[in-house]
């Protein structure tokens, strides 16, 4: 078998077999996707294939020629790109049939990128389609933050947390963003996002395991997550209801072995109740870009930043510097005995921080002995005037 009879089988199989197929896929590793294709035209089951799937096959495959995808993708600057090409992501896509539905047969793409290093260092951003402003937000700010640090953003092309995700991709232009459909790349769905997703087409990818035409249904929908949590180094779900259809992506990006983040959202909203109950179950806990890449493995300066309080004048002394600090009084006076006493220190110790302590600022001396200023006692300092 040729590599040319490989690709035509491999578009033909996808146009006349739902997604997601564990009898196809295993029945094309065992048999070619060309002897596959050759036997479901002909209506004869094939491996494990059940009659019925054999005859639905034969059915589309009338008066249907593999050639006529390829045509209408070229029409619309598209490809199709198979297991052995150089672009097939083979490191994302080799799990097999083992989990509940194995990969693609093939993907359809346009976009000036080349698929495999697009998503070499890539995270999905999920979530509710009927998002709130509060979800809308995060998820536009995610996706800049992560295509700022160079990592692509992944998503399904859809209203709410999608659309906003790979709008926050592209506004950062360091890094592309990933539209993985539910129906063909030339489709424009929803119809609302047709200038979106032709941006997106533009400077990123618009990804799809369906041939050109075709139409999406819930049941691609829920297939065609898994392909948005196998792309990517890990999936965040940024909002979700307790039955979002973002949770069966990250239902299938544990599976799959990806990190699972989600991001927590107000107690009292029903649309934040999923990701929530992601947190009970343990994702991890993401709010900013630098967490999602903490989370991920990614090092150097895509790192979070330990989240660090205001500065304080205390920051970096010693202990015994503290004691002598913590000893001195607020309001009253008290004499360098006392101050060693309360401190639990040598006086000759005393002797030596306070004058440090006072040209730091912290500490004032009158006739009567030491206390805190305003600085050292961490009250704020009023302005000269």
């Amino acid at each position: 078998m040729t590599g040319d009879e490989d690709r035509l089988a491999r578009v033909a199989l996808a146009r006349v077999c739902e997604p997601g197929m564990r009898s196809v896929y295993a029945a094309v590793e065992e048999l070619g996707a060309a002897a596959v294709w050759t036997e479901l035209r002909a209506g004869r089951p094939p491996g494990r294939v059940r009659p019925t799937t054999a005859e639905g096959a034969r059915l589309r495959a009338e008066r249907y020629g593999p050639l006529d995808d390829l045509r209408a993708l070229g029409r619309v600057g598209g490809r199709v790109v198979i297991p052995g090409d150089p672009e097939w992501p083979a490191e994302r896509l080799s799990w097999g049939a083992d989990l509940r539905e194995p990969p693609p047969l093939a993907l359809f793409v346009r976009g000036p990128h080349p698929l495999a290093g697009c998503v070499e260092r890539s995270v999905a951003l999920v979530g509710a389609r009927a998002a709130t402003a509060y979800g809308g937000h995060v998820a536009g700010e995610l996706g800049l933050g992560i295509a700022d640090r160079r990592w692509a953003v992944v998503s399904g092309g859809a209203y709410g947390i999608d659309g906003q995700a790979h709008r926050g991709a592209l506004s950062s232009q360091a890094a592309p963003t990933v539209a993985v459909l539910a129906c063909g790349i030339d489709v424009a769905y929803p119809r609302g996002h047709s200038s979106l997703l032709d941006r997106i087409a533009a400077d990123g990818l618009v990804v799809s395991e369906l041939p050109p035409g075709c139409a999406p249904t819930r049941s691609r929908f829920l297939v065609r997550n898994r392909v948005i949590a196998a792309l990517s180094v890990g999936t965040v779900v940024v909002e979700a209801a307790v039955r979002s259809g973002s949770l069966t992506t990250a239902r299938q990006a544990g599976d799959l072995g990806r990190v699972l983040m989600a991001v927590p959202g107000p107690v009292t909203s029903a649309m934040s109740a999923g990701s929530h109950q992601l947190l009970r179950e343990g994702a991890v806990c993401v709010t900013s870009a630098a967490d999602v890449l903490d989370a991920v493995g990614a090092l150097s300066d895509d790192a979070a930043v330990p989240l660090r309080g205001p500065a304080s004048p205390r920051d970096g002394l010693s202990e015994t510097v503290r004691q002598v600090l913590d000893a001195v009084p607020v309001r009253s006076w008290a004499g360098e005995a006392s101050i060693a006493r309360t401190a639990g220190v040598a006086a000759l110790t005393v002797q030596q921080i306070l004058p440090p302590l006072q040209v730091a600022g912290l500490v004032e001396q009158s006739l009567q002995g030491w206390r805190l200023t305003a600085l050292g006692a961490g009250r704020p300092v009023r302005a000269a005037s």
